[in-house]
């Protein structure tokens, strides 16, 4: 790879963005796909360029069948879950997301929760939710699960959230405590928004103990990644 790719690579590694080289074999000209567009000595035709964001979007490696003896080389962002709400979920999901891939951070002002005791091995904030996310930033390769039941630290988080390109964003309460989440939510300004909110949070599996919750919650993440929101 050219030293121009590599250094581009690197910048949009370090800021968690979706970036695919595109190779010519026989020559090795290049160029890089990224959501703004197509750069570099390879030039490619408008239906490559096309097949390229497909891959941007699927983060799939794969020769372009609409520019023969190219491949191009997907480089995307490792999956990540932010937590906010240090409770006892929450000890059950991170290390679980960890197993699955994800990089997980736990967010929670409140020292006695979040703490390494209760959560070993574990990235933690104790920022209140709006700075975490602010220094951590919201992409499309991030989850976020809103588990405190406490509107102070919930309701900043998921104000971020909404207009993000999160591909995941959950809440844990019931029915009723969501309807006045949204009632919140709705007098921010953020009504045409809050159908993102998975809640009740997780697929319907039955279980009631935190740990079943947490599976349910880390497979409803796993769905909507790889197969869409609607499913």
């Amino acid at each position: 790879m050219k030293a121009a790719a590599l250094a581009r690579l690197a910048e949009a590694q370090a800021k968690r963005q979706a970036l695919v080289v595109v190779t010519r074999l026989a020559d090795g000209a290049q160029c890089l796909v990224d959501a703004a567009g197509c750069s570099g000595d390879l030039q490619l035709a408008t239906e490559a360029v096309a097949e390229t964001a497909a891959l941007l979007l699927s983060g799939r490696s794969a020769s372009l069948a609409s520019a023969p003896g190219c491949f191009a080389r997907a480089y995307v962002p490792s999956p990540r879950l932010l937590i906010v709400g240090a409770v006892h979920i929450a000890q059950a999901l991170a290390p679980m997301a960890a197993t699955a891939g994800y990089e997980v951070t736990v967010i929670d002002p409140r020292g006695a929760f979040a703490s390494p005791e209760r959560f070993p091995g574990v990235p933690l904030s104790d920022e209140w939710p709006d700075e975490a996310l602010a220094r951590l930033g919201l992409d499309a390769a991030t989850a976020l699960v809103a588990l405190s039941h406490d509107p102070k630290l919930d309701d900043p988080a998921l104000e971020l959230a909404l207009p993000s390109t999160l591909f995941y964003i959950g809440a844990l309460g019931s029915r009723r405590t969501h309807e006045k989440r949204l009632e919140r939510l709705r007098a921010a300004g953020l009504g045409e928004l809050t159908g993102r909110i998975h809640s009740p949070i997780g697929l319907d599996l039955g279980g009631r103990a935190p740990a079943e919750i947490a599976v349910s919650i880390l497979a409803e993440i796993i769905q909507v990644r790889h197969r869409g929101a609607a499913a």
